[in-house]
């Protein structure tokens, strides 16, 4: 369960129940997004099943700050998995604050910056539940042949491997986040796709083990070549639906292969987190602040001095002039939350009773 004693620390949130900021506030929206999460999750998983999570979680965090609140919903969606992956990972420091709303019981592993260009200096990461799931001590960044992709270049976000147990089942987990921009004469999406599936095939097939494929995938429909690319690979690809903000691209996937006769797919899901923060008819209420980070703040001035200096030009009415339409919010929101929608899928992992029976015909 994720932590929230913080909230009842005044210097860090205003008591009230009126504004962002407020501990009331807060809670409230963590109370709506705890039922979101067990309508869609908690009351339909299966007892000792697992969990899988992926999320592309936009500039985390190295674009316009989240404010502590938005920390708050990013960790109650993330502790309703066993394991997630974190793609668009810009910040070490915004890893280890979620880290600490999670708790003890959670760990992480997180790989090096892509660097400039390609890479646009992201990292991905790990984040998985210690009484869910173990490490197996193996972990990486997948590098492919130098004649897979055209001019002999690698993925420009090097995919992140580690593999992991989860009661009888043993997985390993490939995160991607796929080139967006294409440029002639250089690795298109479907290159990308096709290589890292192919690789992952062969590795599944060589270990007898599952071989998952998860991340930002930028598939835009089911129809199209990256999807095709992965399917051709031997991944099954379950239909997620759209999984952008705005509800029209099939970006994020969570595929696997080798998965007949070690496990069970069980079921698989999108959370729409804006039925629960952030909401459309809530703009009215964030644009004070909203505005006076989009005026005053920069990156650097971070957490509670930020958080606070925030509340104060809010309630000094700086925004007056402000334009705030309604495309601004969307775009501001997704900056505290994400412009991509949390993914899962539910794999059976206790086969005792199957075992069991086995031993009683002996």
């Amino acid at each position: 369960m994720a932590f929230y004693r913080d909230l009842k620390k005044e210097r860090y949130y205003p008591h009230g129940t009126e504004k962002p900021g407020q501990a009331g506030w807060i809670a409230n929206r963590i109370l709506r997004l705890r039922a979101l999460l067990n309508g869609n999750i908690t009351s339909k998983r299966r007892p000792n099943s697992l969990i899988v999570g992926s999320w592309n979680i936009q500039h985390f965090d190295g674009g316009m700050p989240r404010l502590p609140e938005s920390f708050h919903y990013i960790a109650e969606v993330i502790d309703h998995f066993d394991i997630c992956a974190l793609q668009e990972v810009k910040s070490i420091e915004s890893v280890e604050r979620l880290m600490d709303l999670l708790g003890p019981n959670w760990d992480y592993f997180i790989n090096d910056s892509g660097g400039q260009g390609r890479g646009n200096h992201e990292r991905m990461a790990f984040l998985y539940n210690k009484n869910k799931v173990f490490f197996r001590n193996l972990i990486g960044e997948l590098v492919v042949p130098q004649s897979a992709l055209p001019g002999g270049e690698q993925v420009g976000r090097t995919p992140y491997f580690a593999a992991f147990q989860a009661g009888w089942f043993k997985f390993t987990l490939c995160s991607a986040h796929i080139v967006f921009t294409e440029v002639a004469g250089r690795p298109l999406r479907e290159d990308e796709i096709r290589v890292v599936g192919e690789e992952l095939a062969k590795r599944a097939k060589k270990t007898d083990e599952v071989h998952v494929f998860i991340g930002d995938m930028n598939i835009e429909t089911r129809n199209d070549a990256g999807m095709k690319a992965l399917e051709d690979a031997g991944f099954e690809v379950p239909d997620m639906g759209p999984t952008s903000a705005s509800g029209t691209k099939h970006y994020d996937q969570i595929a696997f292969t080798g998965l007949e006769g070690k496990t069970e797919f069980l079921n698989k899901g999108v959370i729409p987190v804006y039925e629960a923060v952030f909401l459309d008819e809530e703009a009215e209420a964030y644009r004070p602040i909203a505005n006076a980070i989009r005026r005053n703040m920069k990156a650097s001035e971070w957490f509670w001095s930020f958080h606070q200096k925030a509340l104060e030009n809010a309630d000094a009415g700086i925004s007056a002039a402000d334009p705030y339409k309604d495309n601004y919010y969307k775009d501001w929101r997704n900056d505290q939350m994400s412009d991509h929608l949390p993914i899962w899928i539910e794999l059976e992992v206790d086969y005792s009773n199957e075992y069991l029976r086995e031993i009683s015909k002996l």
